[in-house]
């Protein structure tokens, strides 16, 4: 029986291209699980815990090298402090779930001493350790210029997650864009940027 060979027309040639040519989905799209396997979600508070145990335990407030306000984000000396709860508020969405490699708002769930918010920011350059250190008194939403401090990103590393700061709300700032690590200072582990990423896993609280 005399067979003839199917020849692809104009469209399903054009059909066949867009979709073995597709790009695969990105990491970025991917939602940010908690401990239990579920899905971050917004306005939710979570504990940030090191990954890596015997070096201090969650993430909470603590004095500024100063000694003044705003308070810093330090990391609690006792392993087995799970510290204040946080919660996450993506830019572009007030529900839902977190996302990977998503601007994000990052607040503490308590009051302070301080009469500012527990919003995190990234603090200006301290000379005098040469470090860029994460403190609280940042703006809540309105992304743009001038809030472009307060924003901050959960990404993947390896099976676990850590923290950077590369905020993408402006378009037209020149930003730094480094991972968020611990600066150990006398007693106190200081959040702060770093070459050396923070590993973190998120509690519910």
């Amino acid at each position: 029986m005399d067979m003839k060979t199917p020849l692809l027309t104009p469209l399903s040639l054009l059909l066949f291209l867009l979709l073995s040519f597709s790009p695969k989905p990105s990491n970025a799209s991917s939602p940010v699980l908690d401990t239990d396997g579920h899905e971050l979600q917004t306005g939710v508070g979570y504990y940030v815990l090191p990954v890596i145990r015997g070096q201090g335990g969650g993430l909470t407030l603590g004095a500024s090298r100063s000694g003044t306000c705003p308070l810093a984000v330090v990391q609690e000396q006792n392993e087995v402090s799970d510290g204040l709860p946080v919660k996450f508020s993506p830019a572009n969405a007030s529900t839902g779930a977190v996302h990977l490699s998503t601007d994000l708002n990052v607040l503490f769930d308590a009051a302070t001493i301080c009469v500012q918010s527990t919003v995190w920011r990234l603090g200006t350059y301290d000379e005098t350790v040469e470090q860029y250190f994460i403190v609280s008194g940042g703006v809540l939403g309105n992304p743009g210029r001038d809030t472009v401090s307060n924003w901050f990103k959960i990404e993947k590393m390896d099976e676990d997650y850590k923290l950077v700061f590369c905020p993408t709300v402006c378009d037209t700032c020149r930003v730094i864009c480094r991972d968020v690590g611990v600066y150990v200072d006398g007693g106190t582990r200081r959040l702060a940027l770093s070459d050396e990423p923070f590993r973190v896993m998120f509690k519910k609280a």
